[in-house]
């Protein structure tokens, strides 16, 4: 993992520091007008509160990657608003709301494996699994 990034190398769910925040980038686009000079336009998420913010970057300027854990856990199940994820190492139960999840909620399914991906101890994204095998119950 890149330990600084330049604006210039961002692309979708890079993870850097800003201004004491951690920021994950949602889009981004990089713009090379005719006069002046090139920049990049982003769409950053906060990953600690959530907020979403858009901000533009001169392509040269540098950023400390935000040091970002990774493991994978088995969604278990829910009751009313939390959802229960386990580690598979120590079993460890981790209950996570709907914000904390987010569109990945449509995609898991129970006892499915997915990747957690924390902050500081702080989760703030889950990852669905790139494939997955269903069957066809009813039609």
């Amino acid at each position: 993992m890149a330990s600084v990034y330049s604006a210039g190398d961002f692309r979708n769910g890079t993870t850097f520091e800003m201004d004491g925040n951690v920021f994950r980038v949602v889009e981004f686009q990089h713009v090379k007008p005719g006069k002046g000079s090139a920049f990049v336009r982003t769409k950053l998420k906060n990953v600690i509160s959530g907020a979403v913010i858009e901000k533009t970057f001169n392509p040269s300027e540098k950023f400390p990657a935000a040091q970002i854990e990774k493991k994978e856990m088995q969604y278990l199940y829910n009751d009313e608003n939390l959802y229960y994820f386990m580690d598979n190492d120590t079993y460890e139960q981790i209950p996570l709301n709907k914000e904390q999840i987010g569109e990945a909620l449509k995609f898991i399914k129970e006892n499915m494996n997915v990747t957690m991906l924390s902050y500081k101890g702080n989760v703030f994204a889950v990852e669905p699994p790139m494939f997955v095998e269903l069957e066809v119950k009813y039609t």
